[in-house]
Order: C-alpha cells, then structure tokens, then sequence
C-alpha cells in the first residue's frame, strides 16, 4: 500500500457559542473551526486526521508546502519513519507551535489509516487495558456567569459525570476575588461528593498562583490547572512544592523533550498532552510512557475523541476531557456521523469501529467547508 495523496478540509460552525478564559483579551467570536487530515492511499483506504481548531489556515499552508511530498509514495505503516521525516524538515522552526500542530494532525490520520487497514478500532491497535474509562465535564468559561456555572456544573452531575473543570483567573488575574466566588458557588451546588478543578489558563503570577492555590485548598479543588505561563518550568515548581493542590499543565506543550523539562523540574503532578499539539499519537503515547516512569498520571487535554482511543491504552491515565456539547475540539459533533458518549461517568469507543471510530458527515462537509 502507497500513499497517493494529501488533502485537508476546514470546517466552520458559525453558530458556536462564544468563549473566553483568563488570558483571551477580547472575546472570541463565535463559530468552532477545525481543520482536517485526508491521507490516501491506491488501495482506496484513507486516514482521518483531526488538527487544531486554530490556525487551521496556517496549518494547511504547512502541509501543502511542506510535509505533503514526504508522504507521497510511502507506505503509510511507517509511521516512525514519517514523524522523523517531517519533524527533520521543519527542524529550525517546528520544535514547537503551529508546524508541530500540521505534523500532529498528519500523525493522527497515519494511525487512523494503520487501524483501518487492520480492521480495528484504534485502541485495539494500542493494546486496550480498560473496557471504559472515567471523563470529567469541561466548561466554566470566564464569560459565563455564576448561575451559568451553576447550571452547567449541575448538567454534567444529573448525566452521571461527578467531575466539572471551570475556569479562574479571570480578566489576566485581575479578578480573584470573583474567581473564589465561583468556585465557592459551585462547591455549594455540586455538593461534597462532586470533584472540582479549576484551570487559570497562564493568567496567574508565581506568588499570585500560590496564594490563590491557599484559597482553592478550602473547596477542596482536585488540580490546579495551567496557573502561569507555560513556558515558566521553575514557576510550576515552585508552586507544586506550595500547594497541597496537584498541579496539572502540558496543554502547550511539544514532544517528550518538552515533558521531559516540565517532569525534571518538578513541576507537574498531573501531565495534559494534547495530541493535536504534542507530535500526533506517536508522540503522545511516548509522553504516557515518560510521565507513568515517573509515576505520574494523565489527564489530555481537549480532542476527546481521539483522547478517548489513546486512553483506553495507558497504565496511568486518571480522566478524559469531556465537553458540554460533545465537542471534538473546538468543533461542534455535528461535524461527524456518530460518536459515543459518556454513559453514569464512564466512556468506551464503540468496538466495531475502525480507526478513530467516527467520519466526517458528508452534509456537514457540505454546509461548513471553508477555503
């Protein structure tokens, strides 16, 4: 089998809600956009790879200009081979950022074409451990109010999920009086047996982060997500080393060699890759190997879908990402023919499905697709 082809499809959903967290300065507009991977093969077999929901443009200028003739001619088992071959020729500028996003979505649709040829659903290509694993309910956005909170938060509990993410650090940690409000509200609402994590999204200072960590301890918040800038390695330290509250980051984060860093240092207790961002499912699954070494556990962040196939796989996962609404990233699942959802807090792939499990729908594509 050979690869024939490359192409990409944008989606955009311009009825999305909007959303802001703690370092967005303007809120965003409206709408999910996602950009998508087509790897094609003389054998009609193709791979779907699902990228980030921004840039996608730029994403799709990297592909086209630069990794779409690396895969051309290739046997598309090889997936080793093409991760080295496209990070090698974007070595002066894709350790990090948005190249790494383009080789990311190409990686995820090599090993959705690998499950496919195979007839399996990815995480059975991956070696499962589990039959289900455990999802958290993730919102709580900046620009939602209180009661907004409050009846989201309670959404996710009456569908059986006792865990809810929302937001803090509003308006760059300028709000932390508002912030400890919220989640005090929520704790009311949800009750004692509900778990609460709160995620800053870098909007906190060092000592900001360790003194608002103090606050968070008296509601009993289960991590502390992404406090400061991801790029501060000894800032998560220090903060780890303050703060009963396990420290969770890696969303912006590359490769293991970034992991490697983040884990050294100290200065993570709950690891997040993201498979859009980190290298694809390659790397990703090089990033669990690493943290379960260290005896530390995962939580990824965003892409459940694909998420969903990679954890049923790990030793060390501890929960999945799950979004009001079923989104795959920023994307709405009206994108895709059908998909599984959580059922009493719990979610499994569905077993007769290969790859990632799920297609674009064709009316969508139709309705949606953007140049």
């Amino acid at each position: 089998m050979e690869i024939t082809d490359v192409t990409t499809t944008i989606l955009h959903d311009p009825d999305g809600r909007q959303l802001q967290d703690s370092t967005v300065p303007k809120l965003w507009a409206g709408g999910g956009t996602d950009i998508f991977v087509h790897i094609k093969t003389d054998e009609g077999l193709e791979g779907l790879g699902v990228g980030q929901a921004r840039p996608p443009h730029a994403i799709r200028e990297i592909i086209e200009r630069e990794l779409k003739d690396l895969f051309i001619g290739e046997d598309p088992f090889n997936i080793e081979k093409l991760w080295n071959d496209m990070f090698w020729r974007m070595r002066n500028y894709a350790r990090k950022g948005v190249a790494l996003q383009a080789l990311s979505s190409m990686d995820i649709a090599l090993w959705d074409l690998k499950a496919r040829a195979l007839g399996l659903p990815l995480y059975r290509l991956l070696n499962p451990r589990y039959e289900s694993v455990p999802v958290y309910g993730s919102g709580g956005w900046t620009n939602m109010t209180e009661e907004e909170l409050v009846e989201e938060a309670l959404g996710f509990v009456e569908r059986g999920i006792p865990r809810y993410k929302m937001k803090v650090g509003k308006d760059f940690g300028n709000a932390e009086r508002e912030d400890v409000q919220r989640v005090a509200a929520v704790r009311k609402a949800v009750g004692d047996d509900v778990e609460i994590y709160v995620d800053a999204n870098m909007g906190y200072n060092v000592k900001q982060a360790i003194r608002m960590s103090h606050k968070f301890e008296d509601y009993d918040v289960r991590w502390f997500e992404e406090p400061i800038l991801a790029d501060n390695v000894e800032g998560f330290a220090q903060i780890s080393r303050a703060t009963q509250i396990p420290i969770a980051t890696g969303e912006n984060e590359y490769t293991r060699h970034g992991f490697k860093e983040l884990i050294v240092h100290g200065g993570v207790d709950i690891v997040q890759p993201d498979v859009g961002r980190v290298g694809g499912v390659t790397e990703w699954m090089k990033v669990a190997s690493l943290a379960d070494s260290f005896g530390l556990s995962i939580a990824p962040h965003g892409v459940p879908n694909v998420h969903l196939q990679l954890c049923m796989a790990i030793p060390n996962l501890k929960v999945v990402e799950y979004f009001a609404g079923g989104w795959v990233t920023v994307g709405r699942t009206g994108f895709f023919t059908e998909v599984p959802v959580p059922v009493d807090g719990m979610w499994a792939p569905f077993p007769d499905k290969p790859g990632l499990g799920f297609e674009l729908d064709p009316d969508a594509v139709k309705k949606y697709s953007v140049n």
